[in-house]
């Protein structure tokens, strides 16, 4: 199939590893100039060194989310280089943590305020081209108890309601925003790897639960953003859709 993803200017937000990289990399290896960030510059450079090996406009430098200002100034940096956005993809989050409220205030400024401020940067944009796509990245702890009550999982909840709002709202302006909801990947560096040896037994009973007996892998997800952000997807606006290899226990009707 082909997604029509070609000569497509892509955001991704926190692109430097992992799911954020792996779906940058399938922009990039589809044809879209591409722009990302990290909280890192070291790895943004390497990861935008990686990326030009497909031969499309790549470009990239670190961001800290948190910051407001910095946020937008990078927003509007990487609008004016690739010359218009069409797809957006805010990927960065704080990952999970019970106990103290600081998890909480992280979690609503990485999970909640970036996908957000990332949405409010491009949408006049969107509005006056009549066209764009926005893909959120939530979880599937928001789905079901993971890991007891924390604020990671109540705030990607959120998200979930926000793209589906979103996309009714916008739907009219040529705007589809749809969210993805991934079940445990597991990369190298990643919180899955470090929890392998610092949580051996939590990390392998949820191995025991997962149909396949592992973990996803960050390319699985990413074909899954690639084809709700692409032309190939043009009838689907607001949907939600869980990739977990069938990790998740609940059913939807």
């Amino acid at each position: 199939m082909d997604l029509g993803l070609k000569g497509k200017k892509a955001i991704v937000v926190g692109g430097a590893r992992g799911i954020g990289y792996a779906i940058a990399e399938l922009f990039a290896r589809e044809g879209c100039d591409v722009a990302i960030t990290a909280r890192n510059d070291d790895s943004v450079k390497d990861a935008v060194a990686n990326l030009k090996k497909y031969e499309t406009k790549v470009i990239g430098k670190g961001c800290d989310v948190t910051d407001g200002d910095e946020f937008k100034a990078w927003m509007e940096w990487a609008d004016e280089e690739l010359d218009g956005v069409d797809i957006l993809v805010p990927v960065t989050s704080a990952s999970g943590g019970l106990g103290s409220l600081k998890y909480w205030e992280k979690n609503f400024k990485v999970d909640v305020m970036g996908p957000v401020r990332a949405v409010d940067a491009v949408i006049e944009g969107m509005i006056e081209r009549k066209h764009g796509s926005i893909v959120l990245i939530a979880s599937t702890s928001a789905l079901e108890d993971m890991g007891g009550p924390q604020g990671y999982n109540a705030l990607k909840a959120s998200l979930i309601t926000y793209g589906k709002q979103l996309g009714l709202a916008h739907g009219k302006d040529g705007i589809r925003v749809n969210v993805v909801s991934p079940g445990p990947v597991e990369f190298e560096g990643g919180n899955w790897e470090m929890l392998k040896g610092a949580m051996e037994k939590f990390y392998q009973s949820l191995i025991r639960k997962q149909p396949e007996g592992r973990f996803g892998k960050p390319e699985e997800i990413a074909r899954a953003v690639g084809f709700l952000a692409s032309p190939a997807a043009s009838w689907c606006n607001g949907s939600h859709l869980v990739v977990d290899g069938g990790f998740t226990k609940n059913t939807h009707f």
